[in-house]
């Protein structure tokens, strides 16, 4: 993603008419129905036939089955990603911008991963989103480190320096890479506020309210993952600032009692749309399916967004988390159906509003 100088007059209403033409190519439910009873190979040959035509004929020639796909959807992502930036002038290109780096989190988050868990740099390639800031120089040196302190070593000088420089002696004590991803979060989200005004328009104060849901999610998500691991952590350590459902002695009070925190975000005002994956955690503990619920929430709440202020970023930032699921979804109905898993099995993965 080639950056350029946030110039000239906002054109919310161009760039809104564009999002909606994009929107209506997105797959929807009756897709998905169809795409968990193919193989791999029909997977492609649907997609063929869909808008991922022009990288699935690409990259045909050197890939096949699940690479393909892929390779396919990666591109596609980062175009399209591409193509909204280029679209957009002013207040709006300065949002979007910043937003679209929480791809290159998603990078280093999935390098350190690979280098952790030792993976061939060629696996953690794969995994790689070319939607981000970082240069695709920095990201091959980053599959091929050698160790999480080299790898820490080539950030220097990006967004992430400062914060993994001090998150990496609490990764050494520890042994595991939960510092370093929250300070990578913590990193992306800072940078999501920045250059904001003092005394923002409507347009600027529902862009704030799409972070702070978003920060709401995963400081929900990290809290109750460090509750039910039973893990001798502070959540306070790893709470993210910003949102406007818990601070740090909140999270920290709240993570001990997990009764309490379900409680505390039922009466939010997220409880409504997560009252579903609420319910399945008070049954069964289940994280998965809740944090599940958690993605399909911020969905429907930035869709919330958009419809009530639609000259304003939120449109433009509810299309790039839909087109983001979509991708994820594929991907694993494609991964799915490769290990030979059935569709009841698949369905149970897909995030779908």
């Amino acid at each position: 993603m080639k950056l350029r100088q946030e110039d000239g007059a906002a054109n919310y209403e161009y760039v809104t008419a564009r999002i909606r033409s994009r929107r209506a190519s997105l797959f929807d439910e009756s897709d998905y129905r169809k795409l968990v009873r193919m193989g791999p190979d029909e997977i492609a040959r649907f997609m063929e036939e869909s808008e991922y035509e022009r990288e699935m004929n690409a990259l045909g020639s050197r890939f096949s089955g699940v690479d393909l796909i892929e390779y396919a959807l990666n591109e596609n992502l980062g175009k399209h990603f591409d193509d909204v930036l280029n679209w957009t002038d002013g207040e709006p290109y300065g949002y979007l911008a910043r937003y679209l780096r929480k791809f290159d989190a998603w990078n280093v988050k999935t390098a350190l991963r690979g280098i952790y868990s030792e993976s061939p740099p060629t696996e953690i390639d794969d995994d790689l989103i070319e939607a981000g800031e970082l240069s695709d120089d920095l990201l091959g040196q980053l599959v091929e480190a050698d160790s999480i302190e080299s790898a820490v070593e080539l950030l220097a000088g990006t967004l992430f320096s400062d914060v993994l420089a001090d998150a990496y002696e609490l990764y050494e004590e520890s042994g595991i890479l939960v510092p370093l991803e929250n300070a990578i979060d913590r990193a992306y989200y800072t940078n999501l506020y920045a250059g904001l005004p003092s005394d923002p328009s409507r347009a600027e104060e529902l862009y704030v309210e799409f972070v702070e849901a978003e920060i709401d999610f995963r400081n929900l998500r990290n809290a109750l993952r460090i509750t039910l691991s039973g893990a001798d952590i502070d959540p306070a350590e790893f709470c993210i600032s910003g949102g406007r459902l818990f601070d740090e002695t909140e999270l920290r009070q709240l993570a001990n009692n997990p009764d309490e925190l379900v409680a505390r975000v039922r009466s939010s005002t997220y409880g409504e749309e997560l009252e579903d994956g609420l319910d399945e955690l008070d049954d069964a503990q289940d994280l998965v399916a809740f944090e599940r619920a958690l993605e399909v929430a911020l969905l429907e709440y930035s869709d919330t967004l958009s419809s009530r202020y639609p000259l304003s970023v939120c449109p433009v930032l509810a299309y790039v988390l839909a087109k983001e699921r979509e991708v994820d979804n594929i991907r694993a109905i494609a991964r799915g159906r490769e290990a030979g898993l059935g569709p009841d099995e698949i369905e149970t993965e897909l995030v779908i509003t």
